[in-house]
């Protein structure tokens, strides 16, 4: 990598490989959730995934690459942390709930921080066209951030606590 623009297609491939990647993981987690807030919760955000990824195929054409991903560990990890938590909490209720919600939180503060500097990284090279993009994405992952910690806190966390006494 030589300049601004290799770092951010590279960057670009890396988050491509993510949402793909939590594309896969949303439908488990959805399942193994049992509040229905946070089912509904993970479903619109399948839903906003998908047009997550094609929206990065369109900054892709942007900047005249072809979409493709880069395997990125941090997803990979965060998602194998989410499965390790299914494991060992085998019954559905609140504490796997609880700790669902907190995946899907690990999952969003990855994808704030780098759409934040994806977004960043455009504007500075003046392609203004990829950073609406990228700020259309980066808005949806903070509202999905801000909707799990709202359900956790209102709810899901108390019923939690309340399962351990």
């Amino acid at each position: 990598m030589s300049d601004l623009n290799d770092l951010f297609e590279d960057t670009l491939k890396d988050v491509y490989y993510a949402e793909r990647q939590i594309l896969k993981a949303l439908p488990k987690m959805m399942r193994a959730a049992e509040n229905q807030e946070l089912k509904t919760a993970f479903n619109t955000h399948k839903e906003q995934t998908e047009e997550q990824v094609a929206r990065l195929q369109q900054v892709f054409e942007l900047i005249g690459k072809r979409a493709r991903g880069k395997t990125c560990p941090a997803i990979n990890g965060i998602i194998e942390e989410c499965e390790e938590l299914l494991d060992e909490i085998k019954e559905p209720g609140a504490v796997r709930d609880a700790g669902l919600a907190a995946c899907g939180q690990a999952v969003e503060h990855y994808e704030i921080s780098r759409y934040g500097t994806l977004v960043a990284w455009a504007k500075a090279m003046g392609n203004t066209d990829a950073a609406a993009l990228l700020e259309s994405t980066l808005g949806e992952e903070k509202e999905t951030d801000k909707l799990l910690s709202q359900l956790a806190n209102r709810s899901i966390n108390k019923q939690a606590a309340s399962a351990a006494h």
